[in-house]
C-alpha cells in the first residue's frame, strides 16, 4: 500500500502540474508559439543593441581618456516560465499584448562601474542618444531600498531593426558599482533560501543592511580618491604642457 507520505508528495505535484498547465496557460503557449518565440527573439536583439551601446562608450572612454568606466556586463532575457508567472501574480491577461505592455523586464541588462560617479555619467550618455527613449527612472543610490539595496533602474526604449520594419522594445538597465553588485548577489541568495529559521533570517537581514551602509561609505570613500587622482593627473598634464610649450615674451 502506497505510504502517506507519496500519496501527499504525489498529490503536491499533481496540484503543482494543473497549476502550471491549467487551460488558459496551456492556451496561451499552444496557440502562439511560434509568436512567443519570435517575441522574445526580439526581446534578445534589443539587448544587443543595448549592449552595443555600452561598449562603444566604454571603448570610447578607453581611448578618450585612457581608463574604462565600465568593469562587467551581464545580460538577461526572462524565461516564459518567470514571465507567465508574473503575469498570474499581477492579474493580467495571458497574451503577447500584455507582456509587450506590461511586462518591462523581460530584456535586461546590469552595467558594473568602477566608480559612483560613472554610474550617472553612463546613464546620461546613453539617454541623450536620440533613438533612445526613457519610460521610468528608479534611483536606489539615492534612495535605497529598506533592505539597503542600491543601484540605478531605468527602463527604457530601443528601437531594432528589422527586415520590414523598426520595432520599439523595453529594455531595464540597471547600473551599480561592483560593490553594490556584490552586496545585491549576497542578498539575492538570502532572500530566495527557504530553510533559514525566521529568527536567523531577521538578524542576517539586519548584518546585510549594516554591511549595505559600510558599502556606501567605501563607494563615496573610493569615488573621492578617483575624482582626487583625474584632478591631479590633468594639473600635472596642464603644467607639463606650460614646459614643453612656453608662452613667447609679451605673451604671458
Amino acid at each position: 500500500m502506497e505510504s502517506v507520505e507519496n500519496q501527499l508528495s504525489h498529490l503536491d505535484n499533481t496540484m503543482i502540474r494543473d497549476k502550471l498547465l491549467s487551460d488558459d496557460i496551456f492556451d496561451l503557449v499552444s496557440a502562439n508559439m511560434l509568436p512567443l518565440k519570435t517575441l522574445m527573439a526580439y526581446y534578445q536583439c534589443a539587448i544587443m543593441e543595448v549592449e552595443t551601446k555600452f561598449r562603444v562608450l566604454n571603448e570610447e572612454f578607453s581611448l578618450q581618456y585612457d581608463r574604462n568606466p565600465i568593469e562587467s556586463i551581464k545580460t538577461r532575457l526572462k524565461s516564459i516560465e518567470g514571465i507567465l508567472k508574473k503575469l498570474r501574480r499581477k492579474n493580467l491577461p495571458l497574451t503577447l499584448a500584455s507582456i509587450e505592455q506590461e511586462i518591462r523586464d523581460v530584456a535586461g541588462i546590469r552595467v558594473i562601474c568602477s566608480f559612483k560617479e560613472d554610474i550617472y555619467m553612463l546613464a546620461n550618455c546613453l539617454l541623450e542618444q536620440d533613438d533612445i527613449t526613457l519610460i521610468e527612472r528608479k534611483d536606489y543610490i539615492e534612495h535605497p531600498k529598506e533592505s539597503g539595496y542600491r543601484s540605478l533602474h531605468l527602463i527604457i526604449e530601443v528601437p531594432i531593426f528589422l527586415q520590414n520594419e523598426k520595432r520599439p522594445m523595453k529594455v531595464e538597465v540597471q547600473l551599480r558599482t561592483i560593490a553594490m553588485d556584490f552586496w545585491a548577489s549576497l542578498e539575492h541568495k538570502l532572500r530566495y533560501k527557504k530553510n533559514i529559521p525566521a529568527e536567523q533570517l531577521d538578524e542576517l537581514s539586519r548584518e546585510l543592511y549594516s554591511c549595505a551602509e559600510n558599502i556606501a561609505s567605501i563607494d563615496e570613500r573610493m569615488n573621492g580618491i578617483h575624482i582626487q587622482m583625474e584632478r591631479t593627473l590633468a594639473e600635472q598634464e596642464a603644467e607639463n604642457k606650460k614646459k614643453k610649450w612656453p608662452l613667447l615674451p609679451g605673451l604671458s
